[in-house]
């Protein structure tokens, strides 16, 4: 059974106090975001949890109905459970589209991993076109684009010129190129504080796919 810990009136009256002073304050401020914008919004770094917060965002926009895709640009050999998920129940709502082949020092050949990501980025532009589609997550594109598979500008020329206005990107992967997080409109820097793999503990399903 839970005990509360009982707490002296004076207390209590000097914590509403300080509670109501920070809603009025809270309420002053939200008062003045009245706008509402398609965002390109990027989640980088070395630590983890980028994917995997990509992946929660677009399991919001099926929660409200919302029309979302994804375009895996590395991790498209594994078989992830988030892609078990969002194609074995979410179909109507969500295309998947896996255009990696691998890590590359996986694939080990720079003109497969060139063409792969080449072709993801022409799957991601036509499912950016499409105005019915409210967000595309982008993921590991961040690191074509760190290697140069993919021409930064080009991505970032396209994406002020050809985005719907009301539709979100996002952008995951390590190594996001500066010109990016100027651009964007959220940026997410994942850090390293811990990771079991320096312990020798590999990837495992539920965690890291």
């Amino acid at each position: 059974m839970t005990q509360t810990r009982d707490i002296a009136p004076e207390d209590q009256a000097r914590h509403a106090q300080k509670m109501a002073k920070k809603k009025a304050a809270r309420d002053r401020m939200m008062e003045t975001k009245t706008g509402e914008k398609g965002l390109v919004i990027v989640h980088t770094g070395p630590g983890k949890g980028k994917s995997s917060s990509g992946f929660g965002m677009i399991m919001r926009c099926i929660a409200h109905g919302m029309p979302c895709a994804v375009v895996q640009f590395i991790k498209g050999a594994w078989d992830t459970g988030e892609r078990r998920l969002l194609t074995g129940h979410f179909g109507d709502l969500c295309q998947f589209h896996a255009m990696g082949e691998g890590f590359t020092w996986e694939t080990q050949d720079k003109s497969r991993d060139i063409a792969a990501a080449e072709a993801g980025w022409e799957k991601a532009k036509d499912l950016i076109r499409d105005p019915a589609i409210r967000m595309v997550l982008l993921d590991e594109v961040n690191i074509a684009l760190r290697y140069g598979y993919l021409d930064a500008q080009a991505v970032l020329d396209f994406l002020a010129a050809e985005k719907p206005p009301m539709t979100h990107v996002v952008l995951t992967g390590r190594g996001a190129p500066e010109a990016l997080v100027e651009a964007a409109d959220l940026v997410t820097e994942m850090a390293m504080v811990k990771h079991p793999f320096r312990a020798g503990i590999k990837a495992q399903p539920g965690v890291e796919f």
